[in-house]
């Protein structure tokens, strides 16, 4: 995957990303990354490329012209055309495990990070096909977002996490949240780790975490059951695990429609 950066700190997200998963990934040649600074593409000697905004109001906004020309240079550069143009906004589509699965597919990505009060409106009408947000909330500037996302793309690329393995089961993979993980040592603090994970039964094991995920899920994001659809073991578990915490499904779960239903 090819990614373009647009952000007037490219600094930032460069110390940041020289480390870990995605450090490697760029090391190896798996992602490819190359930073834009809207200050570049200014037409003043000061380069500017935020003003204060028509109608009034506080704060400033991010000029359109660094910014298209900004991603201009970035669709010239990709190695593939039509890179997918995406500006990190609070008032964007949910960002979820799914789109960064489908964005680990693409052989080009633009991530534009906005700052101050936002960017000219004509700038998004023109160049972004996807407005992203990873949370209800309003942070600085979208650095942080684009990094946030990239981690989780970069994960997901043949090779960049050393053992495959981990990401099957990790969180949302399976639209299932993670079961718990123990390790050394066997007590701590007078708390010990289920007799299942010591007793070398692989089968009861992967038994034990799929329940723990179900549960989990149920007890914490039961919100993500409603679009999953489970298997006849699955709703077996869910069933076990609900009636071992003496609970009944909600109505909302298992509706026509909903996809989820373990009393089937």
């Amino acid at each position: 995957v090819w990614t373009g950066i647009i952000s007037i700190f490219p600094n930032l997200i460069r110390t940041v990303l020289k480390d870990g998963v995605v450090g490697r990934a760029i090391a190896r040649g798996d992602l490819g990354l190359t930073m834009f600074d809207p200050r570049d593409y200014a037409k003043d000697a000061h380069r500017t490329v935020d003003d204060r905004p028509f109608g009034g109001g506080p704060g400033m906004v991010m000029m359109a012209g660094p910014l298209s020309a900004s991603v201009s240079e970035a669709r010239r550069l990709c190695p593939t055309e039509n890179p997918v143009t995406v500006y990190l906004s609070p008032q964007g589509t949910t960002f979820t495990q799914s789109l960064a699965k489908e964005f680990a597919t693409l052989p080009g990505l633009v991530l534009v990070a906005g700052r101050y009060e936002g960017v000219d409106e004509r700038f998004i009408e023109r160049e972004i096909d996807l407005e992203l947000s990873i949370g209800d909330f309003v942070l600085s500037g979208g650095e942080l977002a684009a990094m946030v996302v990239l981690d989780a793309v970069a994960r997901l690329l043949p090779g960049v996490v050393g053992n495959p393995d981990s990401i099957k089961s990790e969180s949302h993979m399976d639209g299932l949240l993670d079961f718990p993980h123990y390790t050394r040592p066997r007590e701590f603090d007078g708390n010990g780790v289920p007799d299942v994970l010591l007793q070398g039964d692989h089968s009861a094991i992967e038994e034990w975490r799929q329940k723990q995920a179900l549960y989990r899920t149920w007890m914490k994001r039961p919100d993500m059951l409603l679009g999953k659809e489970l298997n006849e073991v699955e709703r077996a578990m869910l069933v076990d695990v609900i009636d071992g915490l003496g609970k009944t499904l909600s109505p909302s779960v298992g509706e026509e429609g909903d996809g989820v239903d373990a009393s089937e």
